[in-house]
């Protein structure tokens, strides 16, 4: 995570639960059915509401937009439940939330008290999470987590004790939502933990990011609410099953490939603000928009919105374009900048992180039971 992230079942709508708040050269390998019906789904895309979540229930939770830069949600942690509010995270795998710390980084207005939970269970188990812009220690515990109505029952999480680079931060702690294999604990997700409990009744989660206004974002696990995005998702598949990644064809701009002109990899993270990429390939689209440097933004007319050029990303053979006013933000003196930002960790191949400025026009879904993202026009 990089810090600075109803129902298409009319038909079952008694089932929905609203919280206020992805060639064999002579002889052809038979598939089992699963696997048929895997591979069915991705060369087939399909609606959810036609197939996937018949029956299933749909649990929608609110996020609280921060000046388009982070969107956060309630969580409690504890018996009784302690409240805190957190990052839903597609860019990483733990939950952590603060313990006492006494360090200017530990700016976290409210801090775990295990003392005052009946359920709380500490483990010896220490480790270290470390982010775009900072990281934390703490050690392992177990308690019971709600999200909403959600129960996740003796949930692994961290409690930090030592933070670096987090400080004035609008949040409590994260909930990474992305695969078990790059969780820093080690732990079990909270995602996976729900699962396996037989909380949600599909492996899906998806989210809506309103642009400017405080409320209207939500967090949906178990299934897909048509009413948040326009027209048929498109999927697309990931490049491995482990991580939020995909393949990305090119970045255009009046027909013209402006980046990733052989394709690249792109990396789906709610917890990432900006779009970030290669120094060289920003720095290529802040000339062609024509930003003025300043301290670590690059700075823009909020007139020239109206007339900038959309820049569209295009995603197993699918456009996704963004206009100005989706790709300029404004700052808290009303100054516009462009969201686009350098990448500053080192990959073997060129990639892109897509984040909130991406998210907020394109509703997305997160499928672990078919390894794969779907991406439609946000209302």
């Amino acid at each position: 995570m990089k810090w600075i992230v109803l129902l298409g079942l009319v038909a079952f709508s008694e089932c929905i639960v609203k919280i206020p708040l992805r060639q064999v050269k002579t002889t052809r390998k038979t598939l089992s059915g699963k696997n048929m019906l895997k591979n069915f789904l991705k060369e087939h895309p399909y609606r959810l509401s036609q197939i996937s979540f018949r029956g299933s229930n749909l649990t929608i939770h609110p996020l609280r937009n921060i000046m388009n830069l982070v969107y956060v949600g309630n969580i409690t942690i504890g018996t009784p439940p302690q409240e805190f509010q957190v990052v839903f995270d597609t860019g990483s795998s733990d939950l952590w939330v603060p313990s006492f710390c006494t360090m200017p980084a530990c700016s976290a207005p409210v801090w775990f008290r295990q003392l005052q939970s009946s359920t709380f269970q500490p483990t010896n188990k220490t480790f270290t999470i470390t982010y775009g812009s900072g990281s934390m220690k703490g050690f392992l515990a177990y308690d019971t987590v709600r999200i909403g109505d959600l129960v996740s029952t003796d949930q692994p999480f961290g409690l930090s004790v030592v933070e670096y680079g987090l400080e004035g931060r609008n949040y409590d702690g994260v909930l990474g939502l992305n695969y078990p294999n790059i969780s820093f604990s080690g732990a079990i997700p909270i995602f996976d933990n729900l699962k396996n409990q037989g909380a949600i009744s599909e492996p899906v989660f998806a989210f809506y990011l309103s642009k400017n206004k405080q409320e209207g974002s939500v967090v949906m696990f178990g299934g897909v609410d048509h009413q948040y995005y326009k027209g048929e998702l498109n999927w697309i598949p990931l490049i491995e099953a482990g991580e939020w990644r995909v393949h990305m064809d090119r970045i255009s701009m009046k027909r013209t490939v402006i980046a990733c002109s052989d394709g690249c990899e792109a990396l789906v993270h709610t917890g990432t603000s900006h779009i970030e990429g290669p120094g060289r390939l920003v720095n290529n689209i802040h000339r062609l928009i024509r930003t003025r440097p300043f301290d670590s933004k690059h700075y823009v007319s909020c007139f020239a919105t109206k007339y900038l050029p959309s820049i569209t990303f295009i995603i197993n053979g699918i456009k996704y374009p963004m206009t100005a006013r989706a790709y300029i933000f404004k700052d808290s003196r009303g100054r516009c900048y462009s969201a686009f930002k350098e990448n500053t960790v080192r990959t073997s191949r060129e990639t892109w992180i897509l984040g909130d400025a991406f998210l907020r026009r394109y509703f997305s879904v997160f499928d672990r039971g078919n390894d794969r993202i779907g991406l439609a026009r946000a209302v």
